[in-house]
């Protein structure tokens, strides 16, 4: 299989390529040149396999130039692996039915161990395909949870350095401690002056710039990236929803060839994306349900067809959706446009000179077939976690409860019934001063004595990572504001800029 970019259709590169570039120097984004198709029996028959099986079915179809034995190696290094539960992402159903998809039981207790914990490894395979014994670089922009995923799953990967850049405000304090006590000798963080759109559009310029580039060549490194612009990112999160689809075909609660929905809390859209190139592959999908916190550009996009960043940005209580730039919106355009390369790319070069632009009202009709987009504010995301608590004993992060919050706004406007998975994409535990709040509790003392009163009204267990943060010391303090976060890459591989 090639990937070509986004915006360039011409360029055709091998998925090791794809993986290790990141991102193409057009500035594009690497998709597949065509998508590969499951069967009705290839899906029902992953309902008797494993996670580790299910993410071989899937990963085979699009990492073709791994061999089965490389592959089967940077499987069976993730899965089980360090996720707290065998079946890696379990479906649990709650009293009203509602199936959630459990995307939190790895390493830093949110859903980016899913593809963060392999992707090192498909990295270190692709390296010894074509990085002609050069140093991996790896850049990551973060709203919260992919920095941490990242550090972790890279943490002395050989031949590989990674440097994280948070939004200085704009991360919750459980997740800014994960990052800045992170171990290992290959790693650095920084905190931003700014958004994540400020971190985000910086790491997207340095690795788009020809003299960086070039300045890096001459000491053997080249950038890579861990967030969902990297294909290496997002494939593997394609494989959740096979494996959701085959565990409620497994349980009995839906026979082959049922449409589910699927609701996911998103702000960049990879987690969304990777469902929709799913349904693309054959999964039974009616409608995907965008839920967005109160930064709701996706969900006037969806409404309207106009994507507009010029707006006031939010810190709100789901500080990982808190986006006005959601990179991959840019792949979903290229597949409802035809592939169209110069149309996305002159959609994007609007995004980046005016703020906004407007798709054709095809695509617009395309978008708003499968997609509909629902917005959720702070107020609505704590009462809807105290509802569930107390309905459901089910006890949701203020992301996961966008998403319930939001679908209930979907079955209100629909009367749709269709059977639903709801990602659950974090643990409570990492946002235990909001939860508390949310389930009518004061928090009391730092970050670790909310979590002990949070395990106490809950009587659920806090994640080992979690708890373990309580005597690690912080060894990143830095900040930067935009224009020195290239610098500081340069400096951190002990590189001078002046060369």
């Amino acid at each position: 299989m090639e990937y070509q970019s986004t915006r360039n259709a011409a360029v055709r590169v091998t998925a090791t390529q794809a993986i290790l570039n990141g991102i193409s120097p057009d500035g594009g984004l690497y998709v597949p040149a065509e998508l590969p198709a499951l069967s009705r029996r290839e899906i029902e028959q992953l309902a008797g396999q494993t996670y580790a099986q299910r993410a071989r079915t899937v990963l085979r179809l699009f990492l073709t130039d791994f061999s089965d034995e490389e592959l089967d190696s940077c499987i069976r290094a993730a899965y089980p692996g360090r996720f707290a539960e065998e079946t890696v992402a379990p479906v649990r159903t709650l009293a009203d039915g509602t199936h959630m998809l459990e995307l939190w039981h790895g390493p830093t207790s949110a859903f980016k161990d899913l593809a963060l914990q392999i992707l090192p490894h498909l990295m270190r395979v692709s390296a010894a395909h074509a990085a002609d014994g050069q140093e991996i670089v790896v850049l990551v922009a973060t709203s919260g949870d992919t920095g941490k995923a990242a550090l972790e799953g890279f943490r002395d990967a050989p031949h590989t350095r990674i440097a994280v850049f948070y939004p200085e405000n704009g991360v919750s304090h459980m997740q800014k401690r994960q990052m800045i006590t992170q171990e290992g000798d290959n790693v650095t963080v920084c905190a931003v002056r700014g958004n994540f759109d400020t971190a985000q559009t910086a790491v997207k310029k340095i690795f788009t710039d020809a003299d960086v580039r070039a300045l890096l060549a001459k000491h053997h490194c080249r950038f890579s990236s861990a967030n969902s612009i990297n294909w290496g990112r997002l494939v593997p999160q394609i494989v959740y929803y096979f494996s959701a689809y085959a565990d409620l075909l497994a349980q009995g609660r839906i026979t082959m060839g049922d449409k589910i929905n699927v609701v996911v809390p998103t702000g960049n859209f990879g987690n969304i994306l990777a469902a929709y190139y799913a349904y693309r592959m054959g999964l039974p999908v009616n409608r995907f349900i965008c839920a967005s916190n109160r930064n709701r550009v996706l969900t006037d996009f969806f409404r309207t067809g106009c994507y507009d960043r010029n707006r006031d940005f939010y810190l709100t209580s789901s500080p990982s959706m808190d986006i006005l730039i959601s990179s991959n919106v840019e792949r979903l355009l290229f597949e409802l446009c035809g592939r169209d390369d110069a149309t996305v790319r002159d959609w994007m070069e609007q995004l980046r000179t005016n703020g906004r632009y407007t798709v054709s009202q095809p695509v617009l009709e395309k978008m708003t077939e499968v997609f509909y987009g629902g917005t959720c504010n702070d107020e609505q995301t704590a009462q809807t976690i105290r509802e569930q608590f107390e309905k459901n004993r089910y006890l949701c992060d203020t992301h996961t409860a966008v998403a319930l919050n939001v679908y209930q706004q979907y079955k209100n406007d629909t009367g749709d019934q269709t059977p639903c998975v709801v990602a659950s994409t974090a643990s409570a535990y990492k946002f235990p001063a909001s939860v508390l709040q949310a389930i009518g509790v004061e928090p009391a003392g730092d970050d670790f004595e909310q979590l002990d009163q949070l395990a106490a009204v809950s009587g659920q267990p806090i994640p080992a990572p979690l708890r373990a943060l309580r005597t690690k010391q912080p060894r990143f303090t830095a900040v930067k504001d935009e224009a020195e976060m290239c610098p500081f890459v340069l400096q951190s591989l002990g590189i001078s800029g002046k060369e």
